[in-house]
Protein backbone atom coordinates (compact mmCIF):
# COMPACT_ATOMS: atom_id res chain seq x y z
CA UNK A 1 0.00 0.00 0.00
CA UNK A 2 1.74 3.32 -0.63
CA UNK A 3 2.59 5.96 1.43
CA UNK A 4 0.32 9.23 1.17
CA UNK A 5 1.86 12.25 -0.50
CA UNK A 6 4.25 13.68 1.61
CA UNK A 7 2.16 16.65 2.62
CA UNK A 8 -0.95 14.44 3.83
CA UNK A 9 1.61 12.42 6.73
CA UNK A 10 1.10 12.07 10.18
CA UNK A 11 2.78 15.81 11.29
CA UNK A 12 3.65 14.19 14.83
CA UNK A 13 5.76 11.14 13.15
CA UNK A 14 9.42 12.05 13.45
CA UNK A 15 11.24 8.58 12.80
CA UNK A 16 14.20 9.91 10.04
CA UNK A 17 12.95 8.27 6.24
CA UNK A 18 15.04 5.96 4.57
CA UNK A 19 16.67 7.09 1.38
CA UNK A 20 16.31 4.44 -1.54
CA UNK A 21 17.35 0.82 -2.51
CA UNK A 22 18.94 -0.24 -5.36
CA UNK A 23 19.49 -3.07 -7.33
CA UNK A 24 21.18 -4.25 -10.37
CA UNK A 25 21.99 -8.04 -12.07
CA UNK A 26 24.00 -8.70 -15.42
CA UNK A 27 23.77 -11.88 -17.45
CA UNK A 28 20.64 -13.97 -15.19
CA UNK A 29 18.16 -16.11 -16.11
CA UNK A 30 14.74 -14.19 -15.39
CA UNK A 31 16.51 -11.25 -14.00
CA UNK A 32 13.26 -9.10 -13.51
CA UNK A 33 12.72 -11.88 -11.06
CA UNK A 34 16.16 -11.56 -9.26
CA UNK A 35 15.36 -7.97 -8.94
CA UNK A 36 12.38 -8.15 -7.95
CA UNK A 37 13.48 -10.44 -4.78
CA UNK A 38 16.15 -7.78 -4.24
CA UNK A 39 14.44 -4.83 -4.21
CA UNK A 40 12.38 -7.28 -1.80
CA UNK A 41 15.09 -7.20 0.57
CA UNK A 42 15.49 -3.51 0.38
CA UNK A 43 12.17 -2.60 0.86
CA UNK A 44 13.16 -0.84 4.40
CA UNK A 45 15.40 1.68 2.18
CA UNK A 46 12.51 3.19 0.47
CA UNK A 47 8.42 2.23 0.65
CA UNK A 48 7.08 4.67 -1.17
CA UNK A 49 7.34 3.22 -5.15
CA UNK A 50 9.42 0.76 -6.83
CA UNK A 51 10.37 0.10 -10.41
CA UNK A 52 12.40 -2.31 -12.55
CA UNK A 53 14.40 -2.08 -15.93
CA UNK A 54 15.25 -4.87 -18.21
CA UNK A 55 16.54 -5.81 -21.15
CA UNK A 56 16.40 -8.67 -23.32
CA UNK A 57 18.95 -8.12 -25.86
CA UNK A 58 17.09 -6.42 -28.07
CA UNK A 59 14.35 -3.83 -26.04
CA UNK A 60 14.35 -2.22 -22.62
CA UNK A 61 11.63 -2.88 -20.55
CA UNK A 62 10.17 -0.67 -17.92
CA UNK A 63 7.80 -0.57 -14.80
CA UNK A 64 7.47 1.57 -11.85
CA UNK A 65 4.40 1.66 -9.48
CA UNK A 66 3.51 3.59 -6.47
CA UNK A 67 3.56 1.18 -3.65
CA UNK A 68 5.47 -1.39 -2.41
CA UNK A 69 7.13 -4.07 -4.20
CA UNK A 70 5.27 -7.82 -3.48
CA UNK A 71 2.22 -5.21 -5.00
CA UNK A 72 3.99 -4.21 -7.64
CA UNK A 73 6.08 -7.10 -8.71
CA UNK A 74 4.57 -10.29 -6.91
CA UNK A 75 2.49 -11.60 -10.05
CA UNK A 76 3.92 -14.67 -11.92
CA UNK A 77 3.78 -13.36 -15.66
CA UNK A 78 6.95 -10.85 -14.63
CA UNK A 79 9.47 -12.46 -16.35
CA UNK A 80 6.60 -12.18 -19.64
CA UNK A 81 6.28 -7.81 -18.45
CA UNK A 82 10.09 -7.87 -17.80
CA UNK A 83 12.16 -10.29 -19.88
CA UNK A 84 15.44 -10.62 -20.33
CA UNK A 85 19.01 -11.32 -18.62
CA UNK A 86 19.61 -8.28 -17.30
CA UNK A 87 17.79 -6.05 -14.97
CA UNK A 88 17.84 -3.16 -12.10
CA UNK A 89 16.00 -2.20 -9.58
CA UNK A 90 14.78 0.85 -7.07
CA UNK A 91 12.73 1.26 -3.87
CA UNK A 92 11.90 4.83 -3.37
CA UNK A 93 11.19 7.37 -0.35
CA UNK A 94 10.93 10.90 -2.04
CA UNK A 95 14.17 12.76 -0.32
CA UNK A 96 14.38 15.42 -3.41
CA UNK A 97 11.02 15.28 -5.75
CA UNK A 98 7.52 15.28 -4.61
CA UNK A 99 6.04 11.60 -4.30
CA UNK A 100 4.27 11.19 -8.05
CA UNK A 101 4.77 8.99 -10.51
CA UNK A 102 7.00 10.79 -13.09
CA UNK A 103 9.53 10.62 -10.34
CA UNK A 104 9.66 6.64 -9.51
CA UNK A 105 12.94 5.18 -10.70
CA UNK A 106 14.44 3.64 -12.92
CA UNK A 107 14.68 6.51 -14.89
CA UNK A 108 14.83 5.76 -18.96
CA UNK A 109 16.22 7.74 -21.65
CA UNK A 110 16.98 7.05 -25.38
CA UNK A 111 20.13 8.35 -26.33
CA UNK A 112 22.46 8.71 -29.32
CA UNK A 113 24.64 5.69 -27.82
CA UNK A 114 21.55 3.99 -27.19
CA UNK A 115 19.03 3.52 -24.23
CA UNK A 116 20.14 4.00 -20.53
CA UNK A 117 18.05 3.28 -17.20
CA UNK A 118 19.43 4.81 -14.04
CA UNK A 119 18.22 4.20 -10.29
CA UNK A 120 20.42 6.57 -7.77
CA UNK A 121 20.40 6.25 -4.03
CA UNK A 122 21.30 9.88 -2.22
CA UNK A 123 20.97 13.34 -3.13
CA UNK A 124 22.51 15.70 -5.35
CA UNK A 125 23.48 18.86 -3.53
CA UNK A 126 23.98 20.77 -6.21
CA UNK A 127 20.85 19.47 -8.11
CA UNK A 128 18.98 23.25 -8.31
CA UNK A 129 22.63 24.87 -10.17
CA UNK A 130 22.71 21.99 -12.40
CA UNK A 131 18.78 21.69 -13.60
CA UNK A 132 18.85 25.60 -13.75
CA UNK A 133 21.59 25.50 -16.17
CA UNK A 134 20.23 22.57 -18.18
CA UNK A 135 17.12 24.17 -18.32
CA UNK A 136 18.28 27.33 -19.82
CA UNK A 137 20.74 25.10 -22.36
CA UNK A 138 17.23 23.96 -23.77
CA UNK A 139 16.75 20.40 -21.64
CA UNK A 140 13.44 19.70 -21.03
CA UNK A 141 12.81 17.77 -17.67
CA UNK A 142 9.98 15.10 -16.80
CA UNK A 143 10.22 15.12 -13.34
CA UNK A 144 11.36 16.73 -10.21
CA UNK A 145 13.36 14.31 -8.69
CA UNK A 146 17.02 15.25 -8.64
CA UNK A 147 17.83 11.50 -10.69
CA UNK A 148 17.00 13.27 -13.55
CA UNK A 149 20.07 15.61 -13.69
CA UNK A 150 22.73 12.98 -14.56
CA UNK A 151 21.01 11.41 -17.47
CA UNK A 152 20.64 14.85 -19.15
CA UNK A 153 24.51 15.53 -18.03
CA UNK A 154 25.04 11.92 -20.01
CA UNK A 155 23.12 13.41 -22.52
CA UNK A 156 24.50 16.44 -23.25
CA UNK A 157 28.81 15.11 -22.85
CA UNK A 158 30.28 15.66 -26.07
CA UNK A 159 32.60 11.96 -25.01
CA UNK A 160 32.42 9.40 -27.76
CA UNK A 161 31.76 6.29 -25.84
CA UNK A 162 28.69 5.77 -23.19
CA UNK A 163 31.01 5.20 -20.02
CA UNK A 164 33.02 8.40 -20.75
CA UNK A 165 29.83 10.17 -20.93
CA UNK A 166 29.20 8.63 -17.88
CA UNK A 167 32.38 9.70 -16.03
CA UNK A 168 31.96 13.52 -17.83
CA UNK A 169 28.40 13.48 -15.53
CA UNK A 170 29.78 12.39 -12.38
CA UNK A 171 32.30 14.86 -12.23
CA UNK A 172 29.71 18.00 -12.68
CA UNK A 173 27.93 16.46 -9.41
CA UNK A 174 27.81 16.72 -5.79
CA UNK A 175 26.52 14.97 -3.00
CA UNK A 176 25.68 11.27 -2.20
CA UNK A 177 25.02 8.83 -4.60
CA UNK A 178 25.12 5.31 -5.10
CA UNK A 179 24.54 4.97 -9.08
CA UNK A 180 23.01 1.70 -10.82
CA UNK A 181 22.66 2.14 -14.26
CA UNK A 182 21.71 -0.05 -17.10
CA UNK A 183 22.68 0.05 -21.16
CA UNK A 184 22.61 -2.53 -23.95
CA UNK A 185 26.45 -3.93 -23.26
CA UNK A 186 26.65 -2.81 -19.43
CA UNK A 187 25.89 -2.73 -16.13
CA UNK A 188 27.36 0.23 -14.30
CA UNK A 189 27.56 0.90 -10.80
CA UNK A 190 29.11 3.84 -9.03
CA UNK A 191 29.55 5.40 -5.24
CA UNK A 192 30.54 9.26 -4.84
CA UNK A 193 33.98 10.00 -4.11
CA UNK A 194 33.27 10.00 -0.31
CA UNK A 195 31.36 7.14 -0.11
CA UNK A 196 28.66 8.38 1.87
CA UNK A 197 25.60 5.91 0.87
CA UNK A 198 26.61 2.39 0.07
CA UNK A 199 26.83 0.14 -2.77
CA UNK A 200 27.96 -3.74 -2.75
CA UNK A 201 29.35 -6.09 -5.69
CA UNK A 202 28.08 -9.66 -5.22
CA UNK A 203 27.95 -12.45 -8.15
CA UNK A 204 25.32 -14.98 -8.39
CA UNK A 205 26.29 -18.47 -10.84
CA UNK A 206 29.11 -16.05 -11.57
CA UNK A 207 26.88 -13.18 -12.78
CA UNK A 208 27.68 -9.91 -11.31
CA UNK A 209 24.98 -8.52 -8.63
CA UNK A 210 24.76 -4.77 -7.37
CA UNK A 211 22.86 -3.87 -4.35
CA UNK A 212 22.64 -1.34 -1.92
CA UNK A 213 23.05 -3.38 1.15
CA UNK A 214 24.71 -7.29 1.63
CA UNK A 215 21.03 -8.20 2.29
CA UNK A 216 19.98 -8.43 -0.65
CA UNK A 217 22.60 -10.63 -1.85
CA UNK A 218 21.48 -13.58 1.06
CA UNK A 219 18.11 -13.09 -0.53
CA UNK A 220 18.75 -14.26 -4.17
CA UNK A 221 21.18 -16.12 -2.41
CA UNK A 222 24.31 -14.57 -4.23
CA UNK A 223 27.72 -14.23 -2.61
CA UNK A 224 29.26 -11.26 -1.06
CA UNK A 225 32.28 -10.32 -3.39
CA UNK A 226 33.19 -6.36 -1.92
CA UNK A 227 31.99 -3.32 -0.82
CA UNK A 228 32.05 -0.54 -3.72
CA UNK A 229 35.00 1.58 -2.54
CA UNK A 230 34.02 5.27 -2.53
CA UNK A 231 34.62 6.91 -5.80
CA UNK A 232 35.10 4.06 -8.03
CA UNK A 233 32.87 3.06 -11.32
CA UNK A 234 32.83 -0.73 -11.63
CA UNK A 235 31.83 -1.89 -15.31
CA UNK A 236 29.77 -5.41 -15.49
CA UNK A 237 29.71 -6.42 -19.84
CA UNK A 238 30.56 -9.94 -21.36
CA UNK A 239 34.06 -9.67 -20.84
CA UNK A 240 33.59 -9.46 -16.61
CA UNK A 241 33.68 -7.03 -14.00
CA UNK A 242 36.33 -3.92 -14.88
CA UNK A 243 36.85 -1.34 -11.83
CA UNK A 244 37.73 2.61 -12.86
CA UNK A 245 39.05 5.05 -11.09
CA UNK A 246 38.32 8.18 -12.04
CA UNK A 247 38.30 10.33 -8.86
CA UNK A 248 41.06 11.81 -7.02
CA UNK A 249 41.69 9.99 -4.05
CA UNK A 250 40.23 11.47 -0.81
CA UNK A 251 39.72 10.26 2.77
CA UNK A 252 35.93 8.16 2.72
CA UNK A 253 33.30 9.91 4.51
CA UNK A 254 30.31 7.12 4.86
CA UNK A 255 26.91 7.63 7.01
CA UNK A 256 27.18 6.35 9.96
CA UNK A 257 23.51 6.96 10.31
CA UNK A 258 23.58 3.69 8.18
CA UNK A 259 24.72 1.63 11.20
CA UNK A 260 22.09 4.02 13.87
CA UNK A 261 19.18 3.64 12.11
CA UNK A 262 18.92 2.76 7.99
CA UNK A 263 20.60 -0.44 7.32
CA UNK A 264 19.04 -4.05 8.33
CA UNK A 265 20.95 -5.63 11.06
CA UNK A 266 21.44 -8.60 8.97
CA UNK A 267 23.57 -6.64 6.51
CA UNK A 268 27.32 -6.12 6.19
CA UNK A 269 28.53 -2.61 5.93
CA UNK A 270 32.90 -1.76 4.82
CA UNK A 271 32.96 -4.82 6.13
CA UNK A 272 31.32 -4.17 9.84
CA UNK A 273 28.16 -6.15 10.56
CA UNK A 274 25.75 -3.34 11.51
CA UNK A 275 23.63 -6.02 13.97
CA UNK A 276 27.52 -6.44 15.96
CA UNK A 277 27.64 -2.36 15.82
CA UNK A 278 24.14 -1.37 17.23
CA UNK A 279 25.23 -4.01 20.37
CA UNK A 280 28.22 -2.49 20.77
CA UNK A 281 26.83 1.11 20.92
CA UNK A 282 24.53 -0.03 23.25
CA UNK A 283 27.21 -2.09 25.64
CA UNK A 284 29.00 1.45 25.39
CA UNK A 285 25.54 3.32 26.27
CA UNK A 286 25.61 1.19 29.38
CA UNK A 287 28.88 2.23 30.51
CA UNK A 288 27.93 5.86 29.65
CA UNK A 289 24.72 6.30 30.69
CA UNK A 290 23.90 3.57 33.36
CA UNK A 291 20.58 3.88 35.23
CA UNK A 292 19.30 2.22 38.41
CA UNK A 293 16.43 -0.14 36.98
CA UNK A 294 15.16 -3.47 37.24
CA UNK A 295 14.71 -3.64 33.00
CA UNK A 296 15.98 -3.25 29.68
CA UNK A 297 13.14 -2.48 26.82
CA UNK A 298 14.08 -1.41 23.20
CA UNK A 299 11.66 0.59 20.99
CA UNK A 300 10.94 -1.77 18.69
CA UNK A 301 12.78 -2.45 15.97
CA UNK A 302 15.84 -0.36 15.53
CA UNK A 303 16.23 -0.47 19.31
CA UNK A 304 16.49 -3.90 19.58
CA UNK A 305 20.20 -4.91 18.79
CA UNK A 306 21.39 -1.68 21.15
CA UNK A 307 18.84 -2.76 23.72
CA UNK A 308 20.63 -5.88 23.64
CA UNK A 309 24.15 -4.66 24.26
CA UNK A 310 22.89 -2.74 27.04
CA UNK A 311 21.38 -5.14 29.01
CA UNK A 312 24.61 -7.21 28.77
CA UNK A 313 27.00 -4.70 30.29
CA UNK A 314 24.58 -3.08 32.62
CA UNK A 315 23.29 -7.07 33.84
CA UNK A 316 19.60 -5.92 33.79
CA UNK A 317 17.47 -8.35 32.01
CA UNK A 318 16.13 -7.41 28.81
CA UNK A 319 12.57 -7.96 28.20
CA UNK A 320 9.70 -7.61 25.67
CA UNK A 321 7.98 -4.90 27.46
CA UNK A 322 6.89 -3.24 24.07
CA UNK A 323 4.90 -5.09 20.92
CA UNK A 324 5.51 -3.64 17.44
CA UNK A 325 2.67 -4.21 15.36
CA UNK A 326 3.80 -5.46 11.66
CA UNK A 327 0.43 -4.74 10.18
CA UNK A 328 0.00 -1.47 9.77
CA UNK A 329 0.25 -0.60 6.34
CA UNK A 330 -0.82 3.58 5.52
CA UNK A 331 0.68 5.70 7.80
CA UNK A 332 -2.12 6.26 10.55
CA UNK A 333 -3.67 9.47 9.27
CA UNK A 334 -6.85 11.06 11.32
CA UNK A 335 -8.38 14.46 10.84
CA UNK A 336 -8.06 15.63 14.80
CA UNK A 337 -4.62 15.38 17.16
CA UNK A 338 -6.96 13.83 19.78
CA UNK A 339 -7.50 10.67 17.04
CA UNK A 340 -4.23 10.94 15.91
CA UNK A 341 -2.65 9.93 19.75
CA UNK A 342 -3.69 6.38 19.21
CA UNK A 343 -1.78 6.13 16.27
CA UNK A 344 1.06 5.37 18.04
CA UNK A 345 -0.84 2.13 19.53
CA UNK A 346 -1.29 0.65 15.88
CA UNK A 347 2.71 0.25 15.78
CA UNK A 348 3.62 0.13 19.27
CA UNK A 349 1.70 -1.85 22.10
CA UNK A 350 2.77 -1.91 25.83
CA UNK A 351 3.53 -5.36 27.80
CA UNK A 352 1.88 -4.59 30.69
CA UNK A 353 2.93 -8.27 32.60
CA UNK A 354 6.77 -6.42 32.05
CA UNK A 355 6.07 -2.97 32.55
CA UNK A 356 3.91 -2.53 35.65
CA UNK A 357 5.75 -1.63 38.86
CA UNK A 358 9.36 -1.55 37.26
CA UNK A 359 12.51 0.77 36.95
CA UNK A 360 12.44 0.89 32.65
CA UNK A 361 15.21 1.75 30.83
CA UNK A 362 13.81 2.34 27.34
CA UNK A 363 16.76 1.94 24.03
CA UNK A 364 16.09 3.57 21.11
CA UNK A 365 18.19 4.23 18.32
CA UNK A 366 18.02 8.12 18.45
CA UNK A 367 15.60 10.92 18.95
CA UNK A 368 14.69 13.41 16.35
CA UNK A 369 11.70 15.68 17.07
CA UNK A 370 10.60 13.81 19.82
CA UNK A 371 7.07 13.50 19.39
CA UNK A 372 7.16 9.84 19.09
CA UNK A 373 9.50 9.21 22.06
CA UNK A 374 7.07 11.25 23.87
CA UNK A 375 3.84 9.12 22.84
CA UNK A 376 5.92 5.62 23.97
CA UNK A 377 7.13 7.26 27.36
CA UNK A 378 3.39 7.83 28.13
CA UNK A 379 2.68 4.86 27.06
CA UNK A 380 4.97 2.91 28.91
CA UNK A 381 4.26 4.86 32.12
CA UNK A 382 0.64 4.41 31.47
CA UNK A 383 0.96 0.53 31.45
CA UNK A 384 2.09 1.27 35.50
CA UNK A 385 5.93 1.67 34.76
CA UNK A 386 7.01 2.90 37.92
CA UNK A 387 10.15 5.23 36.50
CA UNK A 388 11.13 5.32 32.54
CA UNK A 389 14.89 6.49 32.01
CA UNK A 390 15.21 7.07 28.44
CA UNK A 391 18.45 5.98 26.67
CA UNK A 392 19.60 6.64 22.76
CA UNK A 393 22.05 4.68 21.50
CA UNK A 394 23.23 7.58 19.12
CA UNK A 395 24.26 10.81 20.11
CA UNK A 396 22.10 14.03 20.13
CA UNK A 397 21.46 15.30 16.17
CA UNK A 398 22.17 18.87 15.92
CA UNK A 399 21.98 18.88 12.19
CA UNK A 400 19.82 17.52 9.10
CA UNK A 401 21.42 15.63 6.88
CA UNK A 402 21.59 16.74 3.16
CA UNK A 403 22.52 13.65 1.49
CA UNK A 404 19.73 11.65 0.85
CA UNK A 405 17.98 11.52 4.82
CA UNK A 406 14.79 13.32 4.74
CA UNK A 407 15.20 14.58 8.80
CA UNK A 408 13.53 18.18 9.99
CA UNK A 409 15.14 21.07 9.38
CA UNK A 410 17.38 22.20 12.43
CA UNK A 411 14.69 24.74 14.21
CA UNK A 412 12.82 21.13 14.33
CA UNK A 413 15.21 19.08 15.86
CA UNK A 414 15.20 18.81 19.49
CA UNK A 415 18.52 18.19 20.55
CA UNK A 416 19.48 21.89 18.43
CA UNK A 417 18.18 23.79 20.71
CA UNK A 418 17.49 22.61 23.99
CA UNK A 419 19.73 21.08 26.75
CA UNK A 420 19.49 17.36 28.09
CA UNK A 421 17.89 18.61 31.44
CA UNK A 422 15.38 20.34 28.72
CA UNK A 423 14.51 17.35 26.86
CA UNK A 424 13.97 15.24 30.15
CA UNK A 425 11.41 17.46 30.81
CA UNK A 426 9.60 18.11 27.32
CA UNK A 427 10.21 14.25 27.09
CA UNK A 428 8.34 13.46 30.96
CA UNK A 429 10.97 10.78 31.73
CA UNK A 430 13.06 10.70 35.41
CA UNK A 431 16.33 10.72 33.23
CA UNK A 432 17.89 10.65 29.56
CA UNK A 433 21.24 9.99 28.46
CA UNK A 434 22.90 10.26 24.81
CA UNK A 435 25.65 7.70 23.28
CA UNK A 436 28.74 10.23 23.35
CA UNK A 437 30.31 10.57 19.94
CA UNK A 438 34.00 8.74 20.63
CA UNK A 439 30.99 5.80 22.14
CA UNK A 440 29.86 5.95 18.80
CA UNK A 441 33.29 5.81 16.93
CA UNK A 442 34.09 3.21 19.49
CA UNK A 443 31.15 0.76 18.40
CA UNK A 444 32.54 1.14 14.72
CA UNK A 445 35.86 0.19 15.99
CA UNK A 446 39.15 1.78 17.84
CA UNK A 447 40.21 2.52 14.48
CA UNK A 448 37.41 4.15 12.86
CA UNK A 449 38.28 8.23 14.10
CA UNK A 450 41.68 7.59 13.21
CA UNK A 451 42.94 10.09 10.78
CA UNK A 452 45.22 7.46 9.12
CA UNK A 453 42.41 5.34 8.53
CA UNK A 454 40.48 6.02 5.19
CA UNK A 455 36.86 4.45 6.19
CA UNK A 456 35.35 6.29 8.48
CA UNK A 457 34.40 9.92 9.87
CA UNK A 458 30.72 11.74 10.38
CA UNK A 459 30.24 14.05 7.61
Amino acid sequence: MPLPPLSERDPDDDRPRLECGVFGIWGAENASVVAALGLHSLQHRGQEACGIASFDGARFHTERHMGQVGEAFGAPDLVDRLPGRAAIGHTRYATAGASVIRNVQPMFADLETGGVALAHNGNLTNFLHLRTRLVQQGAIFQSTSDSEVILHLIAQSRRGKLIDRFIDALRQIEGGYALVVLTNKKMIGARDPLGIRPLVLGELNGKPVLASETCALDMIGATFVRDVEHGEIVVCSETGVQSLRPFPAVRARPCLFEYVYFARPDSVMNGRSVYDVRKRMGLRLAQEQGAQADVVVPVPDSGVAAALGYSRESALPYELGIIRSHFVGRTFIQPTQGVRELGVRMKHSPNRAVLEGKRVVLIDDSIVRGTTSLKIVRMVREAGAREVHLRSASPPILHPDFYGIDMPDRDRLLAAHKSVAEMRDLLEVDSLGFLSVDGLYWAMGEAARDPANPQFTDH
